[in-house]
């Protein structure tokens, strides 16, 4: 399990393509998740109508906070027109009218918190996590399973990754591995706020506070403070 303590190790490479690329990360400790909850629901509600008074579909694609990650996604050989950021994807979710997935009361929550922070957040059970976590560039050789994919990708040159000591646990920031989801048997969860060049520091420190205050009025979750990496 990681230790709130230990920054997460970048590549050298990686900080030098991609200067100013940034985490917060924490544990959520002690959740108790459920299928859905009434409290939550008006969260939704609440962020909806957010989510409205702030954007329209016209204007969101000139908003420099979520360009930022389509142009992160363009360096790294993923289109952004076809797979969008994930936080994108939730404010444009709720502003063409479709109602958010129900999936369960945690991952509910940190989808909430991106979608009202603009952040992107990688979530994982704590418990399936072995040692340290890394920000490396893959290789061609290296597969991976993403949550809901029915077999593995091949990982294209130059997509930046984050492992632990034994497996890739995500494609960042828009992919998390499905052997470390969050589950309704999850004790533990593991938040990282990812951030990109011309993403402002404190942007991502505040959406982890945020998915961190989300998961603790709805899972009953006890967070950690937030570390940031790289220091």
């Amino acid at each position: 399990m990681p230790d709130n303590s230990i920054s997460m190790e970048f590549a050298p490479e990686v900080l030098k393509t991609f200067p100013g690329i940034c985490v917060a990360e924490g544990d959520i400790r002690s959740v108790l998740i459920a299928r859905e909850s009434a409290g939550l629901e008006s969260l939704k509600n609440d962020v909806t109508v957010e989510i409205q008074s702030r954007y329209t579909l016209e204007n969101i694609k000139n908003e420099p906070l979520f360009r930022a990650y389509r142009d992160f996604f363009w360096s790294v050989g993923v289109d952004p027109t076809k797979t969008r950021p994930a936080s994108e994807a939730l404010v444009r979710r709720i502003l063409a009218g479709r109602s958010l997935p129900t999936i369960n009361t945690a991952v509910d929550a940190y989808n909430l918190a991106s979608a009202v922070s603009g952040i992107p957040i990688a979530a994982f059970d704590a418990d399936m996590l072995n040692g340290e976590l890394i920000m490396r560039f893959g290789r061609e050789i290296e597969e991976f399973t993403g949550i809901g994919m029915k077999k593995p990708v091949m990982l294209k040159d130059k997509q930046v990754i984050l492992t632990d000591s034994d497996k890739i646990i995500a494609i960042y920031p828009y992919r998390d591995s499905d052997s470390t989801k969050v589950t309704p048997d999850t004790g533990t969860i593991h938040i990282v706020t990812c951030g990109v060049p011309k993403i402002e520091r404190d942007l991502v420190i505040t959406a982890y506070e945020v998915c961190a205050g989300f998961l603790q009025d709805h899972t009953g979750g006890i967070p950690s403070e937030p570390k940031m990496s790289p220091g």
